[in-house]
């Protein structure tokens, strides 16, 4: 081969290599930058991250107190259980016994009529000691009337999976007092309901009275009884403006 062909051919050898440098330092160049890009992009990611499910948290939590009576939060879901008898009698006739209504508006204190519904009272004891009550809806609140809860399913369908013979009162209701619900004679199961006034409680109808007496509540418990009223309507659907929950009963003996 001439030499100055030679020549040529390592020159353009030569050439071809430079290029390949150029290229092969170009390319290194863009991915060191895409790199270091990435690097600087990864915290804003984390933040924005962070942010949305920080907003997502609190609109859910908002979304799920914005319709809960009286500035409250809505408690943690029912999880009553079913049962399949009355539970056996296990309360002392000749104690007293409290019950300490936890609910979205307020406390509400019942003394429980164990001289005239000792069986009523009895179940109350047990479902209230076994959180039955817990995170359960005023479902049915009807104004100078009643708020009916304790229903398990919050529809006014719901009950505890057994049912108890009625022991409605010798002479009545007023306003304060709280009886059971029921469907008809010998259905009472665990609903209830805050009599809210004495016009309210001559609509309970009677005698022959209709409802099991559970209790009284204080003159503070009827206070927060008319204040969850004030979430009702006047018509006996009774359907809430707002929702408003019995958080915990506790029962105080003595």
């Amino acid at each position: 081969m001439p030499s100055s062909e030679k020549r040529e051919r390592q020159r353009q050898n030569r050439d071809a290599r430079r290029v390949a440098e150029f290229e092969a330092e170009k390319k290194h160049k863009r991915n060191r930058s895409i790199r270091n890009f990435g690097l600087l992009l990864i915290p804003f990611v984390i933040i924005f991250v962070i942010l949305q499910i920080t907003n997502n948290s609190g609109s859910s939590s908002s979304s799920s107190s914005a319709n809960v009576a009286c500035g409250a939060k809505a408690p943690a879901k029912n999880t009553s259980k079913q049962y399949s008898a009355a539970p056996k009698m296990t309360i002392d006739t000749s104690k007293t016994y409290v019950a300490e209504m936890d609910t979205s508006c307020g406390k509400i204190r019942i003394t429980l009529d164990t001289a005239n519904a000792p069986q009523s009272v009895n179940s109350f004891v047990f479902l209230a000691k076994e959180g039955f009550y817990n995170g359960t809806l005023f479902h049915r609140i009807v104004t100078d009337f009643v708020d009916q809860g304790g229903d398990p399913k919050g529809d006014g369908t719901g009950g505890p999976g057994y049912t108890l013979p009625d022991e409605p009162p010798a002479d009545g209701y007023k306003g304060g007092s709280v009886a059971m619900a029921n469907a008809g004679a010998g259905t009472t199961g665990s609903q209830f309901f805050l009599v809210v006034s004495d016009n309210g409680a001559k609509q309970l109808g009677g005698p022959p009275y209709a409802y099991s007496s559970l209790g009284t509540m204080d003159a503070a418990g009827l206070k927060v009884a008319q204040k969850i009223n004030t979430f009702g309507v006047a018509d006996s659907a009774g359907t809430p403006t707002k929702k408003v929950y019995v958080n915990k009963v506790t029962i105080r003996e003595s």
